[in-house]
């Protein structure tokens, strides 16, 4: 019996190499995204490509609706589509906010809320969610983007001993620097919400600090690939793990906001954006 894996967010990113890597592990995959004209490498590669805005409840159905058509089953599910907003929580419109929250967090409950009646009558399945090293931990001007994380992680903890009755697993993955468009994505929204009022200089420190990191002499992230292989072996573990940290600096910053108290891990925050 072959698989069936459902992964949004996969138009690029850590979305795009998780569907090709369950399609070369012989799943049939369903690749879902907004940007569909993006896609069309992963229809060569045996991925099946489907429109779909993960706020959009309408399109969610009928992403669903047509994998079930098409093979009768949904092995995984990889709520993988997110975006990062940042800016100083006072700087920051509530719609942008409430925005942040409807791909970060409900999107993800939406769509497994769909999923799970045909999990429940296949007697197993496997949700991952990918959320971040964010998801423990909080950095300088990103309260809206880690409460969307945190949310994330203990919704996930409330829904793994949910379903596990019925054969059902959860699992969190959570990324660190990984390579992307990130900081060039990020610092054009940071320095319009907050760059000119009393956040200004915080907000060109962060901005800074992220151009270094993604630099051609910065240190840099980890390929995606690492989050695609860490993925597939959460899938393919006969128990999996709850949690799976992986990319540059999640498990040492994740240790350290478990070991350190609030207070220490301010001071650490700060001495990095200094």
């Amino acid at each position: 019996m072959v698989k069936t894996a459902l992964v949004t967010g996969a138009s690029s990113g850590m979305g795009r190499e998780i569907a090709l890597r369950l399609a070369a592990d012989g799943y049939t995959v369903y690749g879902a995204a907004r940007r569909v004209e993006r896609m069309r490498d992963l229809e060569e590669s045996g991925v099946r490509v489907i429109g779909m805005d993960v706020t959009v409840d309408d399109q969610v159905v009928a992403a669903v609706d047509r994998v079930i058509a098409e093979t009768g089953r949904i092995d995984v599910l990889v709520n993988n589509a997110g975006f990062g907003l940042y800016g100083a929580v006072e700087d920051t419109s509530m719609d942008d906010v409430r925005y942040q929250f409807e791909v970060n967090f409900f999107g993800v409950a939406r769509l497994t809320q769909l999923v799970l009646p045909h999990m429940r009558a296949q007697e197993s399945g496997r949700i991952v969610n990918i959320s971040s090293m964010g998801g423990e931990i909080y950095t300088p001007l990103g309260a809206y983007y880690h409460a969307t994380k945190h949310a994330l992680e203990a919704w996930s903890d409330a829904l793994r001993y949910e379903v596990a009755p019925f054969g059902i697993d959860v699992v969190i993955v959570q990324p660190g620097i990984i390579e992307s468009e990130w900081s060039g994505i990020m610092a054009a929204p940071i320095m319009e919400r907050s760059g000119h009022g009393a956040y200004a200089d915080l907000a060109r420190s962060v901005v800074e600090n992220s151009e270094r990191t993604y630099s051609e002499g910065g240190s840099g992230g980890s390929a995606p690939t690492v989050i695609s292989d860490t993925v597939a072996k959460a899938v393919a573990a006969k128990r999996p793990r709850t949690r799976y940290a992986a990319g540059r600096m999640a498990k040492p910053l994740i240790t350290a906001r478990r070991l350190l108290s609030d207070r220490a891990f301010d001071r650490l925050l700060r001495s990095a954006t200094r």
